[in-house]
């Protein structure tokens, strides 16, 4: 019983591990897609806010410092991708492959550039990674201390899903960005700003994208490397068309996808299965929740449809 206890208490822990990065995307993600603009670009905002977060860290020895300047470099793609997409009225699947190929291109030029031609950044000091709750207040290994001994972001995440649940349904501005995904030449005759819209939620994916991307390498690892993302990005992107482009099927979704990341986290400890078998298993459940799901999942009208104001 005890075995039991203690390997549920390590699952949760893998899990909220592996949410928070899905769910900081996948809401991003929702803010871009419900406004009308498709935003495929989340796995390169993720990875440039992997890589400037962990860049932060060693310059201020900040965590927290850091994670928000990782998402203000996140944001800085948002603002390349809005301005492509929305002024320029450009193809926005091309775009965000564009953005994809820039986040991580960036982030490995730069870290060649910073740290003596290394693809990987040196790693940071614990004190500099994102602070963790009720340190020290549980014996190490007991459930409690699986649980709740974790990185304070990884309940703050659900928090925000709460709050973004909020902003997209009780509010003026979430009124707006649902309508301009739908109608925005209606929205235009009524008095919105269709691009003024639509520029924050696209900001705010990189924003929310970079946040995901930073916590990966300040609680995760200590450091950026290449492959640091690993499909993230797209399984978040998932994630959201899972959860029919809401805020609420987007959390169920991620945690889902993050249940899954946690059960490969403890079955890789084991040797009785092929370590490669096992890195599968969340992009399969991926897959498989797609096939399942992406027909039932109703994107808005306006969704991917470049929109031109009226002179």
């Amino acid at each position: 019983m005890d075995v039991l206890i203690t390997n549920l208490g390590l699952l949760i822990n893998a899990t909220l591990i592996a949410t928070p990065p899905l769910l900081f995307a996948g809401l991003g993600s929702c803010f871009s897609e419900r406004s009308g603009v498709v935003n495929i670009g989340i796995e390169g905002m993720m990875t440039i806010g992997a890589f400037t977060g962990a860049v932060a860290s060693l310059y201020t020895g900040n965590g927290w410092a850091a994670f928000l300047i990782g998402g203000l470099a996140g944001a800085l793609l948002g603002i390349i991708h809005a301005v492509v997409c929305i002024s320029f009225h450009a193809d926005q699947t091309i775009a965000g492959t564009a953005i994809n190929f820039l986040g991580t291109g960036l982030s490995l030029f730069l870290c060649k550039a910073l740290f003596d031609n290394s693809s990987d950044t040196p790693s940071h000091d614990p004190s500099a990674a994102l602070p963790k709750i009720f340190n020290g207040v549980f014996e190490t290994g007991s459930f409690g201390y699986n649980v709740l001994n974790v990185y304070g972001v990884a309940y703050l995440v659900f928090v925000l899903a709460l709050v973004c649940w909020f902003v997209f349904y009780k509010t003026k501005f979430g009124s707006h960005l649902r309508a301009v995904g739908e109608h925005p030449e209606a929205c235009e005759s009524i008095g919105i700003d269709v691009y003024k819209v639509r520029y924050a939620c696209v900001i705010l994916s990189g924003f929310l994208a970079g946040l995901g991307g930073a916590f990966v390498t300040l609680a995760t690892v200590n450091q950026f490397r290449p492959a640091v993302i690993v499909g993230q990005g797209f399984i978040a992107i998932a994630a959201v068309i899972f959860g029919k482009f809401t805020p609420q099927g987007t959390t169920f979704a991620c945690l889902l996808f993050g249940l899954c990341s946690g059960i490969k986290s403890l079955a890789s400890m084991s040797n009785a299965v092929s370590p490669n078998l096992i890195s599968m298993i969340p992009y399969v459940v991926t897959i498989v929740a797609l096939i399942l799901f992406v027909g039932r999942a109703n994107a808005p009208a306006a969704n991917g449809k470049p929109f031109v104001k009226a002179r």
